[in-house]
């Protein structure tokens, strides 16, 4: 009777392995599979840039021209007044533009945000960061706000199609899958 407990739980634990492997091995090889989501063409009430890419202030800019949202939350330390400047050189007034330039990570992005929102009395809204963030920006957002609609609409600039025998993504592609296992275990953020 111990024998065979004994048998199946290494075979549980072996299959177990297996699996976590295999699925280690496709988010490796399938980021943009996994760390993106894409909400398509969506009407909503404010745009949120984060901080970072170039790319991402670009994309708000094109959303907003294209009626998506009647404004934008721009948030991000180091890089607030950068996005607002290429937001406006972009056509958008300036008027349509709230900073939140305090931000130090995602979570705080999300903290810092939302009563920026409330205020402008947002209830859908659409994120824009890059591709490989959108997962963990969307998690950040609906933790901090249940009660709102948070759609993606990421920015593709650093999209990279694979070369053979590579990856060809840079690190932060990588080190993303680090992140969002660092938020929800410490922040309780879940990422599914």
């Amino acid at each position: 009777m111990f024998r065979s407990f004994f048998r199946l739980f290494w075979r549980i634990a072996l299959a177990a392995a297996f699996l976590a492997v295999t699925l280690a091995g496709a988010a490796f090889l399938f980021p943009h599979q996994v760390l993106t989501i894409e909400s398509g063409p969506v009407k909503a009430d404010a745009l949120v840039v984060l901080g970072g890419e170039e790319g991402r202030a670009e994309r708000a800019a094109e959303l907003y021209q294209q009626g998506a949202a009647p404004a934008i939350v721009v948030t991000g330390y180091g890089d607030c007044l950068k996005n607002v400047q290429l937001l406006e050189r972009k056509g958008v007034p300036a008027t349509a533009i709230f900073e939140e330039p305090s931000a130090l990570s995602t979570l705080e992005n999300a903290t810092k945000s939302v009563p920026l929102l409330r205020a402008l009395r947002a209830h859908r809204v659409i994120l824009v960061t890059t591709w490989y963030h959108s997962r963990r920006a969307v998690a950040c957002f609906e933790h901090v706000a249940p009660d709102m609609q948070f759609f993606s609409r990421p920015d593709y600039a650093e999209f990279q199609p694979k070369p053979p025998n590579r990856t060809g993504y840079s690190w932060h592609v990588n080190y993303e899958y680090v992140k969002l296992a660092g938020y929800w275990f410490e922040y309780g953020v879940c990422p599914l």
